[in-house]
């Protein structure tokens, strides 16, 4: 795993074979930042990370100057793993948390200028996530939501969807937090 860009650029990570998340593509990573890069700017953003995996997302936030990350995974050695690599970075302005994501949205009170979710795939509960992000207002105004999912999910009704993006299997649905949205 290798961070893209920012004061950390070319920084690698070795994952262990042992880990069960699929951190998102080199490939993927680059094209949706570009994107994302028409939409906001990273500098002294708050930003959330959910199901963080190998936190990549999480270190590639850091590195673009972030002035608050907070990174949510479940899984014990991922969440030991993501507190290795920061260690390394010597990041003071990531707070790497070992916790449920679901719980965590419901018990924010805390409002973020981009949040990043990476749920596993076969999570049935996949569908409901953006809606509950929204519903618990956790997106500043002008806030962006980008959602990573496989191709078997349609976001394009939802009213803070913006637009999609696909990268060989993986999909990004961009959402925004707008005024005339949470008429």
């Amino acid at each position: 795993m290798r961070i893209i860009t920012g004061r950390y650029k070319g920084r690698h990570f070795d994952i262990p074979r042992s880990f069960k998340a699929r951190p998102t593509t080199d490939f993927a990573k680059e094209n949706i930042f570009n994107v994302l890069n028409a939409y906001i700017d990273f500098e002294d953003t708050t930003a959330l990370d959910l199901f963080s995996g190998t936190g990549s997302i999480t270190l590639e936030l850091a590195s673009r100057g972030c002035a608050h990350v907070i990174s949510v995974e479940m899984d014990r050695d991922h969440h030991r793993f993501i507190q290795d690599c920061l260690k390394k970075l010597d990041d003071a302005n990531v707070l790497p948390i070992r916790g449920d994501v679901f719980r965590f949205i419901k018990s924010c009170k805390q409002q973020f200028d981009f949040i990043f979710a990476d749920p596993p795939y076969a999570l049935k509960e996949l569908p409901t996530i953006p809606g509950l992000i929204f519903e618990k207002g956790l997106l500043k105004p002008d806030g962006i939501l980008v959602f990573e999912h496989g191709k078997d999910h349609d976001f394009s009704g939802d009213p803070h969807f913006v637009e999609h993006r696909s990268y060989g299997s993986v999909n990004f649905s961009i959402f925004r937090t707008t005024e005339k949205a949470s008429e």
